[in-house]
């Protein structure tokens, strides 16, 4: 299962993951909450900030970059009498339109209530990879996501609450390719990276197929929109274990599963909105086709000796059962490397 190889048919229904039931709210408020109005150098500026609870806020912000108003879930800290550092948690391939995000499916909310970072989801970004494409697009519009998160996004934000400038920045699936991509982009704005489940070498024939079969399948769209020719240097660009000597003195935790069904493939295991069948017969070799990548991204920093943690369970299919538990395994590391 280590080195099943990537079946389009297989990874396509197994990208599309479950629904679960919004999550309730509280009637108190957050004390000390930014105004909308506040704008970065580039333009970029805070729309709107709605508290969902003493804890939880939506907040809006407008990229200078796509021209577009981004919705974000935020998470506070628990106590911000002082400034406190950002991680930034990205959704998988739905981009958080869906209802395959952090908040639905997992305990993120619950993990983070004692803890002192704010956590930043964004709920935009569709299929892009949270990247720069190369044109405009007719189905997604104009994506310029890398600029929004590792440039337009940390100084609103960081202007707007009390941050402490360092961050953090994790993901899931497609974005746990783009966190890597991120960090390699934007030295020094990312302290750490969790990526779980990513396929960082995504101009190999295994991560390009797997990057077309979001872009393209799921997105209806041509993914050389978004880095060029399919053999050609954007793409390469873009690939994690070409590029990896650039991560050089960035935290790091990777993880990927076997692709064996584990703990979570049980009735109790399984999210509701999602079944069993898929998370085995689709989940298992998508899981295995990204351990397959993360092994490759292992033996290149071993290659260059950066230090890394990498997890690779026994067992797991590609479901958030995993990426629950990764979170919370990998989160000492990252808290600890931006002073959480």
């Amino acid at each position: 299962m280590r080195t099943a190889p990537l079946r389009v048919a297989v990874v396509t229904a197994a990208l599309a993951v479950g629904l679960l039931a919004p999550l309730s709210t509280a009637s108190a408020a957050p004390a000390d909450l930014p105004a909308p109005g506040v704008t970065s150098a580039d333009g970029s500026s805070l729309v709107s900030v709605t508290p969902v609870n003493d804890r939880q806020l939506t907040i809006e912000v407008r990229s200078a970059a796509m021209n577009r108003v981004v919705p974000l879930s935020v998470i506070l800290p628990r106590d911000r009498s002082v400034a406190r550092p950002t991680l930034y948690l990205l959704n998988g391939a739905g981009g958080g339109e869906d209802a395959a995000t952090w908040e639905r499916q997992t305990d993120v909310v619950k993990f983070f209530s004692d803890k002192n970072a704010y956590v930043v989801t964004p709920n935009s970004g569709a299929y892009s990879y949270y990247t720069d494409w190369q044109r405009d697009d007719p189905v997604l519009g104009r994506n310029k996501w890398s600029t929004f998160l590792g440039v337009e996004l940390p100084q609103v934000f960081d202007k707007a609450f009390a941050t402490s400038g360092r961050n953090a920045i994790a993901g899931i699936s497609s974005s746990g390719s783009a966190v890597l991509d991120l960090a390699i982009e934007h030295p020094g704005v990312f302290s750490a990276v969790g990526s779980y489940s990513g396929c960082a070498a995504t101009s190999s024939p295994l991560g390009q197929a797997y990057v077309r079969l979001v872009v393209e399948t799921r997105g209806g769209t041509t993914a050389t929109n978004m880095w060029g020719p399919y053999a050609g240097q954007g793409w390469r660009d873009h690939d994690a274990v070409l590029n990896a000597a650039k991560l050089r003195g960035t935290s790091l935790y990777v993880s990927a599963g076997s692709g064996i069904p584990g703990k979570y493939e049980n009735p109790a295991g399984v999210r509701p909105g999602n079944d069993l069948a898929s998370q085995i017969i689709l989940g298992g070799p998508i899981e295995a086709a990204t351990d397959g990548c993360t092994q490759q991204l292992r033996t290149r920093l071993a290659q260059l000796k950066i230090p890394a943690t990498f997890h690779f369970p026994g067992t797991g299919t590609h479901s958030w059962g995993y990426w629950e538990d990764e979170l919370h395994r990998s989160w000492p590391q990252l808290g600890r490397a931006i002073g959480a």
